[in-house]
């Protein structure tokens, strides 16, 4: 992470310097003369090798940096635990419209209320995981539509949602429920307030979750019990279920889980309440 990142400035500063005759003349380090005579920097923006930009725990990005990313047009970002400015996001946003997943967690609310925004790019995935300072009023900023003139969500493309260590309520499932119809991996984990009717609502009849969840983590979740996995037999596509840490789902109520689904699709258990199909 950190040499990705260290990479990216170095890089933006020798295009800088080479562009301007009048940096030509100053002092430059010695790690920028390398960075412009290394084969790689004269490929430096060619978007194949910048798909995916990890910039997750380093320090406060600079300008050189944040003008790095914006011109190598990434499809993945990840700013998680990256002291970050909400103009500094919001400069991203607009300027980065290819972008397709975004990690930002360990990020504070502050900075992240630049995601309610008209022109967020059409995410597929978003890491929000221990986020500070968001709660249900949030999520429902982010979820529901732009304007009242418009019904969809700009997060309807989302396939991957990561939420744990989130304070939020089974009204924030029915919005994801009606507004997320993509939506196939959902991480719950660590999350207080899901129970067992959190899990009855995501498996119940008609609902999109019900038809397309194929991974869902719920690790940590102390107030699930056994009877949850009643309704998890219900969620047709699964394909992993992470059920760790969970104080009150015994190790035989998975194991019944599997041998009840056996007729229809193997599963195996990989660790101790982690669920997988075999194929």
């Amino acid at each position: 992470m950190f040499v990705q990142a260290t990479w990216l400035v170095m890089a933006t500063e020798a295009e800088r310097i080479s562009r301007h005759p009048r940096q030509r003349k100053r002092k430059v380090s010695r790690r920028h003369c390398l960075c412009c005579r290394c084969p790689r920097s004269r490929m430096s923006c060619d978007k194949r090798l910048w798909s995916h930009i990890d910039v997750s725990r380093c320090s406060p990005l600079s300008n050189q940096a944040l003008a790095g990313i914006i011109k190598r047009q990434p499809y993945s970002l990840d700013l998680s635990w990256t002291p970050l400015a909400k103009r500094q996001l919001n400069c991203l946003l607009t300027r980065l419209p290819g972008l397709r997943e975004l990690r930002v967690a360990g990020l504070a609310w502050s900075c992240l209320s630049a995601l309610v925004s008209p022109t967020l790019p059409c995410l597929q995935l978003l890491d929000l995981r221990w986020c500070e300072g968001i709660k249900d009023a949030q999520i429902k900023d982010l979820i529901m539509p732009p304007d009242s003139e418009s019904s969809r969500s700009r997060l309807r493309n989302l396939v991957t949602l990561r939420l744990s260590g989130l304070d939020i309520s089974e009204s924030i499932l029915k919005l994801l429920q009606r507004h997320m119809t993509q939506l196939e991996r959902l991480e719950l984990s660590h999350c207080k307030n899901i129970t067992d009717s959190s899990v009855a609502l995501l498996a119940a009849p008609g609902t999109n979750t019900r038809n397309n969840l194929t991974e869902l983590t719920l690790a940590g979740c102390g107030e699930l019990t056994d009877y949850c996995l009643s309704y998890m037999k219900r969620l047709s596509s699964l394909t992993l279920l992470d059920l760790r840490g969970c104080r009150n789902v015994s190790r035989r109520a998975c194991d019944a889980f599997i041998a009840d689904l056996s007729h229809i699709t193997l599963y195996c258990m990989m660790e101790e309440k982690l669920i997988q199909r075999i194929d």
